[in-house]
């Protein structure tokens, strides 16, 4: 039996660095993160798709201007959604593949990475647990900024487009708290592994 874990948190708390470290403990990774580079990419329906909604200023040369279609997106709630009804069918399909092989494999545990895992509903859905990455929000309103080089009020507006971080805590199985030093988020992940189907195995020790 797979056992399936959810890795989610808000934009700029720390997932993507505990996501990094289940890949180099070998653990079966399905980044939503990395499927929605892959099917907005040159040549694919997904971009295809964008260019004909939007147009074709979010063109730089055959490659989607992603930094430009964020600053577009996120200023206009209708466009993000018009951007969602084209991407997310595509992504849902992708994980559920990769999920799907997984299973077959006999994988013992997988996770699903996905900054939205709760706004899109249906990938909570096709996980056991969930855990959620926080920090508070201060914290995250200066690694965004920091991260991004963005204004206080684009940064806030990216925040504002994902559920509040404490709704997802609220619900998660587990909480990493990414507030402190990095040294301790790992030690909260080592923990974590123990708990699941890695047992004594796990490689992060």
């Amino acid at each position: 039996m797979t056992e399936v874990w959810g890795l989610t948190g808000g934009i700029a708390t720390g997932k993507s660095t505990v996501s990094g470290w289940l890949k180099e403990a070998w653990i079966p990774v399905i980044d939503a993160d990395a499927i929605a580079h892959e099917i907005l990419a040159p040549g694919t329906p997904g971009l295809k798709s964008v260019i004909t909604t939007f147009g074709t200023k979010y063109l730089q040369g055959t490659a989607l201007n992603r930094r430009l279609l964020g600053q577009s997106v996120f200023k206009d709630p209708t466009a993000l959604k018009q951007l969602e009804a084209i991407t997310t069918p595509l992504i849902k399909a992708e994980i559920i593949r990769q999920l799907a092989q997984y299973r077959q494999d006999r994988q013992p545990l997988v996770v699903i990475d996905a900054p939205t895992l709760y706004e899109v509903g249906y990938l909570v859905t096709l996980v056991d647990h969930v855990a959620v990455v926080a920090t508070t929000a201060a914290e995250q309103l200066h690694r965004l900024r920091r991260r991004d080089q963005l204004s206080a009020g684009d940064a806030q507006r990216r925040i504002n487009s994902q559920w509040p971080i404490e709704r997802k805590t609220a619900l998660a199985t587990l909480v990493i708290d990414n507030g402190g030093t990095i040294a301790e988020t790992r030690a909260q992940v080592v923990k974590w592994l123990d708990m699941t189907n890695l047992g004594q195995r796990n490689p992060l020790k």
